[in-house]
């Protein structure tokens, strides 16, 4: 269990990981069982066209070094165990995206012997980007948001006054 103390060093502190995590975070890709096409199109967004790196985010080959799971398909069988290892692997806080349509519903795939069902229901995910397959606008944008998300504070918990 990890003591928060409200000082205002802390505060810094946090403020400091936040700009952090929202200005680089690093990410890896998982295919778990689609079809390609959310791949290619994810690849797409990686090129100088379309340029994801100009939001910081960078690709990273090992989950140990990723704030940032972003996952294309329905779940198989064979690639659930793999998927939850890889999000156990990941560091805390970790943010998964669940990219294609497949990814958020099962897609074509839903009612497949071989289909477990969406992302969703294997491992949390928070964010969405939907289409088949999204164009690479799409996914900047559901990244973004996703980063966004994490820029914004929680109201602070008031204070009661001293009589």
């Amino acid at each position: 269990m990890e003591l928060k103390l409200d000082t205002p060093w802390q505060r810094a502190l946090d403020q400091i990981k936040t700009w952090a995590r929202v200005n680089s975070p690093w990410a890896i890709h998982y295919n778990s069982g689609s079809c390609n096409g959310c791949d290619i199109e994810i690849l797409a967004t990686l090129t100088p066209r379309y340029d994801l790196e100009r939001f910081g985010v960078k690709l990273q080959g090992s989950p140990r070094h990723a704030d940032v799971l972003i996952c294309t398909g329905p779940v198989t069988l064979q690639s659930r165990d793999r998927l939850v290892r890889i999000y156990q692997q990941m560091p805390e806080p970790k943010f998964v995206v669940a990219v294609g349509s497949c990814g958020i519903s099962g897609g074509a795939f839903q009612g497949c012997y071989n289909i477990v069902g969406s992302i969703g229901e294997v491992i949390p995910v928070d964010a969405y980007v939907p289409g088949c397959p999204p164009r690479p606008e799409a996914i900047i944008h559901g990244v973004v948001a996703l980063l966004q998300s994490l820029q914004k504070k929680p109201a602070p918990a008031a204070v009661p006054e001293e009589k």
